[in-house]
């Protein structure tokens, strides 16, 4: 996780204000740098770009921004990459990254072509990035195919790019996750010319979705049963390790940490998702290494309007995420005897969320609805990790702040395997052909959701989010199966023998892992589970502009 920054302006140096230098600090603890470079030597227009870094691969901390000392060309990274051309990227990835980029910029001096769109293109993993080619005089920036780093512009008489904003203001806009942009930086005497981004696509191709595969639109004539016995079974499980595997694995100890601390933290509700990632993550971690298990709770006043009598810790443990968390911890604790689970509950008084308001408000902007908020409420304090730990069912709650530096989300098994209640419901009107058309939708707009929002909220601890089910990879298998292998709409839930349709699969998979409970629980959206919807007011909308 790292936060970039850069400026293109006719100013001799464009610095970061304090308060985005702190929130740059925030995401990159580790090392901060700034370096300065003209377009030329008779131009005046001046670029500036500052990184700062949190160290998670590789054996050293690669300092930012990295230059290329034979052509002057510049790359600031914020993110991973997992592969690139389908490779795996062992070592630090940043470099790797850069040392291609350099070679493909001077290829494409001689030939005229564009080698450093293939090299991106190339990458598979969440980030953000921006990088100057000196010699061709071109700007490349861009977000990854689904949009899990957070990446901000603000045209104008000086071209801004940031990780995030310095407070809210108008101007700043989030770039899309559509391809890569590139501004050609053009000689004119004097100063910077304002010029227009060209935006190329990550593939040419109309038919892959998010630039990653092709949708299964396949009708079965039939109504095939999905079973414990179907072949997908087994390929969820192995695409879904690998996909954890790259996650999870040779994370180092965070700094100032012990070697028995937590390297690894999830987002945990207790449902089906984030219980599945914990249960199989037991099966690829060493055993020594301990997991801590986020379950956040708030204090909501309108809940507490409607419980008078009844003490603050109380309403915690009433919270929809409070209960199912102690259900899924404790068959953790039982399918995984060896391993130590930490469920780490982090209960919010509502005192302490009017506290932290205005950052929160700041740091989700341009997002300004009262849905963002009570999302970005959840996340932030749930990736702030301070609470009670507790290391088994019966045992004594102690002040605990996770050290873990990788957090691991859920997020994306709904839209790859139809568990929103629209999906059953487009299967009610119009069979096979309405559920695919629905699925095809949510994964189509996977790069417009508000993981940048969710980025910019959570790695503000100095901590880095990890969507295991969002793995190129794991979507492109995902995207590439018939409709009927991941949701079983066509067969209502039978009691003792099959679980709810929607998202079958993996409901079945949790069964197979043991976590029999899980299996039943119902989809249940962030802001309710820990009661932040609607804080103040029963009527207020989520689409509800935030009032100062």
């Amino acid at each position: 996780m790292c936060g970039i920054y850069a400026a293109v302006s006719a100013a001799e140096k464009c610095l970061v204000s304090s308060v985005l230098e702190r929130r740059l600090r925030n995401r990159g603890p580790d090392y901060q740098g700034t370096f300065t470079t003209r377009l030329d030597d008779a131009n005046a227009t001046t670029l500036t770009f500052t990184s700062t870094v949190m160290s998670l691969r590789g054996d050293r901390i690669v300092k930012q921004p990295i230059v290329d000392e034979i052509t002057g060309s510049v790359f600031c990274w914020n993110g991973e990459a997992w592969k690139i051309g389908g490779e795996a990227v062992n070592g630090n990835d940043s470099a790797a990254i850069f040392a291609l980029l350099s070679l493909a910029s001077r290829h494409s001096l001689n030939d005229d072509s564009n080698r450093v769109l293939d090299v991106l293109r190339k990458i598979e993993g969440p980030f953000a990035f921006i990088y100057f080619d000196k010699p061709t005089r071109r700007l490349y920036y861009g977000r990854d195919r689904l949009g899990r780093r957070s990446l901000l512009v603000k045209p104008g008489e000086q071209f801004l790019l940031a990780s995030i904003a310095d407070f809210p203001t108008t101007g700043w806009t989030e770039v899309e996750a559509d391809g890569i942009y590139v501004l050609t930086l053009q000689n004119v005497g004097k100063g910077y010319a304002n010029p227009v981004p060209t935006r190329y696509d990550w593939v040419e191709d109309d038919s892959f979705i998010s630039g990653i595969g092709a949708f299964n639109n396949t009708v079965p004539v039939e109504s095939p049963q999905l079973a414990k016995q179907s072949v997908v079974m087994s390929q969820l499980r192995h695409h879904l390790t690998d996909s954890l595997q790259l996650r999870v694995l040779q994370v180092p100890v965070p700094p100032g940490a012990s070697t028995i601390d937590a390297r690894v933290a999830i987002l945990f509700s207790g449902g089906l998702d984030c219980t599945v990632l914990a249960r199989l993550a037991s099966d690829i971690l060493p055993v020594d290494q301990p997991v801590d298990l986020l379950n956040v709770a708030f204090e909501n006043p309108r809940i507490a309007a409607q419980n008078k009598g009844i003490s603050q810790n109380e309403l915690f443990e009433l919270c929809p995420d409070r209960i199912t968390g102690r259900k899924s911890f404790a068959e953790l604790l039982l399918a995984c005897p060896d391993r130590q689970f930490r469920l780490i509950t982090v209960n919010v008084p509502f005192s302490l969320t009017c506290e932290h308001r205005s950052e929160v408000i700041d740091l989700i902007y341009p997002h300004n609805t009262e849905m963002d908020l009570s999302i970005a409420f959840a996340l932030y304090f749930a990736a702030r990790g301070i609470g009670f730990c507790e290391i088994g069912v019966d045992s004594q709650p102690k002040p605990y702040a996770t050290s873990a530096r990788v957090l691991l989300s859920g997020l994306g098994a709904d839209e790859l395997f139809g568990g929103y209640i629209r999906h059953a419901a487009a299967f009610s009107r119009q069979n096979y052909e309405g559920l695919i058309e629905e699925l095809k939708l949510d994964v189509s707009r996977l790069g417009k959701r508000n993981l940048g929002r969710d980025d910019r909220v959570m790695a503000n601890w100095e901590r880095e989010i990890r969507f295991p089910y969002l793995d190129e990879d794991f979507v492109r298998w995902a995207i590439e199966l018939p409709a009927w292998q991941k949701c079983d709409f066509a067969n209502d839930e039978v009691e003792g023998e099959l679980p709810e349709p929607g998202k079958r699969v993996l409901r079945l998979l949790a069964e197979e892992l043991g976590m029999l409970n899980v299996v039943r629980e119902k989809k249940r959206a962030i802001q309710f589970g820990a009661r932040t919807a609607k804080m103040e007011s029963g009527r207020v909308k989520g689409t509800t502009l935030i009032s100062p």
